[in-house]
């Protein structure tokens, strides 16, 4: 089959999610033409016009006329190629009326939902304009499935880059944590006892200022992200890392979810040990690392593995092995079943 795979929007996170889906059906025979809506939203974002007053300029869109422009050229990738899926990764800036009109045109649509639970209100607009939503959390699948066809598909790693390997120098440290830097998530890390550690974070943490006892241990500046390539290395090259959901979503009722979260899927299969945020899915798959439930626990524990590397090692092994099976190919194969069904 022939497809067309959209870009989410952002270099980064979810741009992986983009790139292991293209790998995967490629892989399996497919035909991917990658719609690049990352270079058009910085195309346009960046695009500026001269002022009345000589030699100055400003932005000449606003942002919303930037996402329009940037997502229209989605029209002409599927005049051109007349694909027989259209594929698209979050899809929060693709207008529902490109969904539609691919649909009358006789194109299949499938929306990967990235951000459950915590923006399953906004998602489920979208529901409707696809014929197959894939969803990284069950949590409220029921609510999907009343509306559109769903199903749920595990966070994923790409075996090309999330695999052991050796420190690179520069990114070795005792304790690593890759991820936005939610204001639950600075909180929490704010009152750990991190004192004589050598911590990496890394991520978007546009909060953290000179202030907070977290900015020494940040591995850019603030309001800078890493790319996932570069998060891969940071897991190669720590002791030992953490998992700590985010607690912000569009309702309260939204923060908690069922499934294991993309980092902690890429650090098990990096070989790296880490420290659990609880989840029921991640007691049942990973059951071997250990769980914290507050800052003070969560610093004991760091100190107590590091001072325990045998053990780590072994468990290390026993959760990429627990997570072998969780490609991009393995969730391609299981939609291309579905669409053959």
């Amino acid at each position: 089959m022939r497809w067309v795979v959209c870009h989410p929007g952002p270099s980064f996170s979810v741009h992986d999610i983009h790139v292991g889906w293209c790998e995967a059906l490629r892989e399996l025979g497919e035909k991917v033409i990658e719609f690049n809506l990352d270079d058009r939203l910085s195309f346009y974002g960046s695009a500026l016009k001269e002022t009345d007053e000589p030699g100055k300029f400003v932005r000449a869109l606003k942002p919303e006329q930037a996402y329009e422009l940037a997502a229209a050229g989605l029209y002409g990738t599927l005049y051109q190629s007349q694909p027989d899926v259209l594929l698209v990764v979050s899809a929060f800036f693709i207008p529902e009326r490109i969904l539609d009109k691919a649909r009358r045109h006789g194109t299949r649509v499938v929306v990967i939902h990235t951000e459950c639970p915590y923006e399953d209100e906004r998602q489920l607009q979208l529901v409707p304009y696809a014929d197959v939503n894939l969803i990284n959390d069950p949590t409220n699948f029921e609510a999907f499935e009343s509306v559109g066809l769903t199903r749920y598909l595990p966070h994923a790693y790409r075996p090309s880059l999330h695999h052991p390997g050796r420190p690179v120098p520069g990114l070795d440290c005792d304790v690593a944590f890759v991820g936005t830097g939610y204001p639950s998530r600075v909180e929490f890390m704010e009152h750990m006892d991190l004192s004589g550690l050598d911590v990496l974070l890394a991520g978007n943490w546009p909060t953290v200022g000179e202030d907070s006892a977290l900015y020494p241990f940040l591995a850019h500046d603030p309001d800078q992200c890493l790319d996932n390539d570069k998060a891969a290395d940071v897991y190669r090259s720590a002791k030992l890392g953490m998992n700590l959901y985010r607690r912000e979503a569009q309702r309260p009722e939204l923060s908690a979810g069922w499934a294991m979260g993309p980092r902690e899927v890429e650090m098990a299969a990096c070989g790296l040990f880490f420290l659990r945020d609880p989840r029921p899915e991640g007691d049942e798959v990973l059951s071997m690392l250990p769980t914290f439930s507050s800052p003070l626990e969560a610093s004991d524990l760091v100190r107590y593995w590091l001072a325990h590397p045998d053990e780590r090692e072994a468990l290390a092994l026993k959760a990429r092995e627990a997570v072998a099976d969780r490609t991009f190919t393995t969730n391609a194969a299981s939609l291309l079943r579905l669409l053959d069904a």
